[in-house]
């Protein structure tokens, strides 16, 4: 008969399936020590409302730098009463695939508006745009193939690139003639390769140089795919993106990628390019055929914010014109801030996770929601608050904010000496 072991000796019943997960250890470590030094959690807070300029969280009114409602255009009137109506008339979801019974009218013509929009051939909407990324990526390359992205590449970037078994290589953000030289020495060894940049990076703020990245893409005869979540509606004198403000043809970019949920106010994510593209990744994509169709709401309110988007190009003018200001009032107060003149995108570096997150409770008791971001989106050195600027944005509320960050900045910078 075998001996019961002494209870004494039993381990102690773990808690959790994942109590012995480096990764959720490192995770509770962290969170403890937070907790020790007085810091408030900033993460999955709900707000109260719409994501506007001005926002409400735990009965607060903030002006708010965390959305990216770029335009405003989320709460529209519009917008909301398209994604009403579709409701009424479809459900509240597509209920199936579309390859099987998902498929309804709105989905057609939101892709028919979005590939007008952008002079493209055809264009294909997926329920998410981390999965476009992912699943797009990974289903147009194989083993013999490579996937070339740079240091700023976004998680589903690089995710896409692992999961399709194709050799990868990444270079230095911005740096074009690293780029040029890596495919000079290593253009043999691949039989396809697809670049994959940002119009806009969403960490730091930079706008693609289209120009430089069509002209290396030419001449190692790879393709290239641009992310155009951050650039959509933002770049470009009328908002259709970094194609339209480089002047280039439409066809110099082989794969649109964009997202439904930022200036086109709603969810999901699609891709644009010639019909054989989009038919075979209609036809064949599993991120497509094995998910259910985008909801009949958010199918409706993308198509409505778009019609306002080509309707009222001032949006993106005065978005950027924001952009711009809001960069001259963080020198003027001595604030160096990452991303590109006009982006929306502003990164403000304060390179230690824990200031980071004091600054963003600090900022929050004064009146002003911008998120820390911290490891391990990026590197605990590059630690930083990022601010998303729109369209209803005021000159006032950026007037009144910057003064605050630097005035609290400059006082946790003195107390950790």
């Amino acid at each position: 008969q075998t001996a019961l072991v002494p209870e004494s000796e039993l381990p102690e019943p773990r808690k959790s399936i994942v109590d012995d997960f480096a990764g959720y250890r490192a995770l509770r470590r962290r969170i403890a020590d937070g907790q020790r030094n007085g810091q408030e959690d900033p993460f999955f807070q709900p707000r109260d409302g719409a994501s506007h300029s001005v926002i409400r969280r735990q009965e607060k009114s903030l002006i708010s730098y965390s959305g990216y409602n770029y335009l405003g255009l989320s709460g529209h009137p519009a917008v909301t009463a398209a994604a009403k109506n579709a409701i009424d008339k479809y459900g509240t979801s597509a209920s199936a695939s579309r390859i099987v019974a998902g498929e309804i009218e709105l989905h057609g013509e939101l892709e028919q508006k979005l590939a007008n929009f952008l002079g493209t051939e055809d264009a294909l909407v997926f329920i998410s745009g981390y999965l476009t990324n992912v699943s797009v990526i990974s289903h147009l390359l194989a083993r013999p193939d490579a996937v070339i992205y740079d240091s700023g590449a976004h998680n589903s970037i690089i995710t896409g690139a692992r999961l399709s078994g194709a050799k990868v290589f990444t270079y230095p953000n911005g740096d074009w003639d690293a780029l040029d030289k890596l495919l000079t020495e290593n253009r043999a060894s691949f039989r396809r390769g697809l670049i994959v940049a940002e119009g806009v990076y969403s960490m730091d703020g930079q706008i693609l140089d289209l120009k430089r990245a069509v002209e290396i893409k030419r001449k190692h005869d790879v393709l290239l795919m641009v992310d155009e979540a951050h650039s959509l509606g933002n770049v470009g004198a009328t908002g259709r993106g970094v194609r339209e403000a480089s002047g280039l043809s439409a066809d110099s970019i082989d794969v649109y990628m964009g997202t439904l949920s930022k200036t086109l106010a709603s969810s999901g994510g699609y891709i644009a390019g010639d019909r054989g593209l989009i038919e075979y990744m209609r036809f064949l994509c599993p991120g497509l055929i094995f998910s259910v169709g985008l909801s009949p709401a958010d199918t409706a309110a993308a198509m409505a914010a778009l019609d306002i988007l080509e309707r009222e190009p001032h949006r993106p003018r005065r978005l950027r014109e924001r952009a711009r200001y809001f960069r001259k009032v963080a020198r003027d107060n001595g604030l160096t801030v990452f991303g590109d003149e006009e982006s929306p995108v502003a990164s403000l570096i304060v390179g230690d996770d824990k200031l980071a997150m004091l600054l963003s409770q600090r900022l929050f008791d004064r009146g002003f929601d911008i998120q820390p971001i911290v490891r391990p989106a990026v590197s605990a050195s590059t630690a930083r608050l990022r601010f998303f600027l729109t369209a209803n944005h005021t000159e006032e509320q950026i007037g009144e904010t910057l003064p605050i960050v630097a005035q609290e900045l400059e006082k946790l910078r003195r107390s950790a000496e």
